[in-house]
């Protein structure tokens, strides 16, 4: 799979698989000797070789021997980890004073443990326990300590894979905290709030707020599709006794005036987490966050009818031009009215029914998806549409999960636990 030539430190079948033993210091040995035909065989010899550079010039050393010296000499590590931060600093860009570099690469070090938490905590729940962290590992956030126990045979194997992996991930995250840096990221977020506020939503209504409603649907035994639904107040829904195969969904709506009226619509604005961009490059099989993260400002909007979505979308575009910016859509894919969805996303459904588009005004590219009462209900519920079922199939069939848990150290087996995890998605998507 294209993540693992392009993560190959991870792949636990290639050429820099973590073994039961620590590497080899002896230059001439069997290991050495088998580690060398390996990588001819896989065209990583030159991959090796820059990999090897790295580290000793990470570490101020010449030789895997000298590596191993620094293990047991406390002062040279506390040496080692100044100098580091500083080196580090500067190839992420990351300015102030030593104690905020620090800070900043504490940060990535909580983002990499972010990602296996939220593994642990949503599509991997039910196997918590088996992907835990070694305490060890979960504590430690520095690179060279981390960088270390590779090299060091008191750890257990599983202990030096998950500092290496530690490592990868840090390294993702701060390439994904530079590039927010370069391109202000935080300040468009808030630009784009206050763009929403002053000039889209209705000037009638409080800034955040919200007007609380419930979608009554019945849905199909089949597969579980919206089959009507009509949107009641909260009075009206304490009193509907649901039967099988019906829904009642909380909705806060905003408004915002078009063709002489105020329409509602349930909006949620995101701002991808760092874990969540993370989780993105290794689907991608990207180390550049400038390729692979292309929707880190998204809006998703839920109207009553694609009417109203027709409607909304020139009032966006009026607004822009209300706000000083022409406003470009592209990248449109429109299925809301039958055809099918054009996604390239590992784990999507070619049936996924919605209205998405990237919008480019003052100066952000944002995502928009924007859905009716029935296609929202659709998105949230179908049998293999769902989203929580896509957060599923996309962590295994990309190969994630392997890459992150391999079987020969976790002793997983990944296709039988996608199944069980979908399986338990449906009970709770239809039973709950």
């Amino acid at each position: 799979m294209k993540n693992q030539l392009s993560f190959p430190l991870l792949n636990q079948q290639g050429a820099f698989a973590t073994l039961n033993t620590p590497p080899n210091a002896k230059l001439f040995s069997a290991e050495n000797r088998a580690l060398v035909r390996t990588m001819r065989q896989a065209g990583f010899v030159t991959r090796f070789r820059a990999i090897r550079s790295q580290i000793f010039d990470f570490l101020n050393v010449t030789s895997f021997d000298e590596v191993r010296s620094l293990i047991n000499n406390r002062k040279r590590r506390l040496e080692l980890n100044r100098r580091c931060f500083t080196l580090l600093g500067n190839m992420f860009g990351i300015e102030g004073s030593e104690r905020e570099i620090i800070a900043t690469l504490g940060g990535y070090s909580r983002t990499a443990d972010g990602v296996i938490r939220y593994l642990k905590a949503k599509v991997m729940a039910s196997y918590a326990s088996h992907i835990e962290m070694t305490n060890e590992i979960d504590a430690i956030s520095s690179p060279v300590d981390l960088l270390l126990i590779i090299f060091d045979e008191r750890y257990h194997k599983k202990a030096r894979f998950e500092a290496k992996r530690k490592l990868i991930l840090m390294g993702l995250a701060g390439s994904i905290d530079q590039r927010e840096r370069e391109t202000g990221i935080e300040q468009k977020f808030y630009d784009f709030l206050n763009f929403l506020n002053e000039k889209v939503w209705s000037q009638r209504s409080k800034i955040g707020e919200l007007e609380v409603a419930y979608l009554h649907s019945q849905h199909d035994a089949e597969d579980f599709s919206c089959q009507e639904v009509r949107v009641v107040s909260p009075q009206e829904a304490r009193g509907i006794e649901r039967q099988p195969g019906q829904k009642l969904t909380l909705i806060k709506r905003r408004r915002f005036q078009a063709a002489g009226r105020e329409i509602p619509i349930y909006v949620s604005i995101r701002k991808k987490p760092p874990e969540a961009k993370v989780l993105k490059l290794l689907r991608k099989g990207e180390e550049n966050p400038a390729v692979a993260v292309d929707d880190e400002l998204g809006l998703m909007a839920v109207l009553d009818s694609v009417a109203d979505v027709k409607l909304f979308l020139s009032h966006l575009t009026q607004s822009a031009m209300r706000a000083d910016s022409f406003m470009s859509l592209e990248e449109i894919s429109d299925t809301l009215t039958g055809g099918r969805h054009r996604g390239g996303s590992i784990g999507s459904s070619a049936l996924t029914p919605m209205f998405k588009f990237f919008a480019r005004m003052g100066g952000m590219r944002v995502e928009f998806i924007m859905h009716s009462n029935k296609t929202y209900l659709n998105y949230i519920y179908q049998r293999d549409i769902s989203h929580d079922e896509y957060e599923i199939k996309r962590i295994f069939d990309s190969g994630v999960a392997e890459m992150l848990f391999p079987q020969d150290i976790y002793d997983l087996d990944m296709i039988d636990i996608k199944a069980r995890q979908l399986r338990q998605c449906r009970r709770q998507i239809e039973e709950s």
